[in-house]
């Protein structure tokens, strides 16, 4: 899932953002107001975790910003204020979850995973290793939440492969996906996968010998 993180404190940022990027999310992480609202208005998310008391514009100010414009993102807040009326306002402009500082991470994901049970938030945005992840939706290849522009075709190997993570794909499934089931020997293929490994930066794309290729599901 693809997450948009705003925590002003830096280890705490930090220690969320590695936390859930180990499990399998796409994380991209900002520490004040405006940065968040700039983020928002060139990406799309399929949650928000927002602190409320950060620099600029607080995180109920912003959820009331994307409300105002009809754009209604999933959202957990996490903060440090107990005061019932600052609780009261967060759930009042249409968060889904808050989260009172300190708090263990664990808590977060099973906060984060009940969202995904009751609301089915789209989980469009797959993450490949340490610092790439590929958007179904754009079909957008992404280092370190900056999208990449390769060729059709790579993407294509990318995106196959992507929804089928932690599965091998098989070389008539690139036949049929990539080349429109056009008769193209195994070498051929092999050639474009080497292609698409060498513009890479880390070594996501496993072969398994004589069948095809996979990517793993990340650590």
């Amino acid at each position: 899932m693809k997450i948009l993180l705003l925590e002003d404190d830096i280890m705490l940022n930090e220690a969320i953002k590695q936390y859930l990027e180990t499990i399998g999310h796409a994380i991209y992480s900002v520490k004040e107001g405006n940065h968040c609202l700039d983020v928002l208005e060139k990406e799309r998310f399929d949650l928000l975790i927002l602190d409320i008391n950060v620099p600029n514009i607080d995180g109920l100010s912003i959820l009331e910003k994307l409300h105002e414009e009809k754009r209604m993102v999933p959202t957990i807040f996490i903060s440090a204020l107990i005061d019932i009326e600052d609780i009261s306002r967060a759930f009042d402009i249409g968060c889904h979850d808050y989260l009172k500082k300190p708090f263990h991470l664990k808590e977060l994901n099973i906060r984060i995973n009940k969202i995904l049970q009751t609301r089915q938030v789209p989980m469009h945005h797959k993450r490949l290793s340490r610092s790439y992840s590929f958007d179904n939706e754009t079909m957008t290849l992404y280092f370190n939440n900056e999208p990449k522009i390769l060729p059709k075709r790579q993407v294509q190997i990318i995106q196959l492969l992507s929804n089928n993570r932690s599965l091998v794909v098989n070389y008539d499934m690139f036949r049929d996906y990539v080349w429109d089931d056009d008769f193209i020997d195994n070498a051929t293929i092999r050639a474009e996968v080497n292609r698409v490994k060498k513009v890479l930066k880390e070594d996501f794309i496993v072969n398994i010998r004589a069948i095809g290729y996979m990517i793993e599901r990340p650590k």
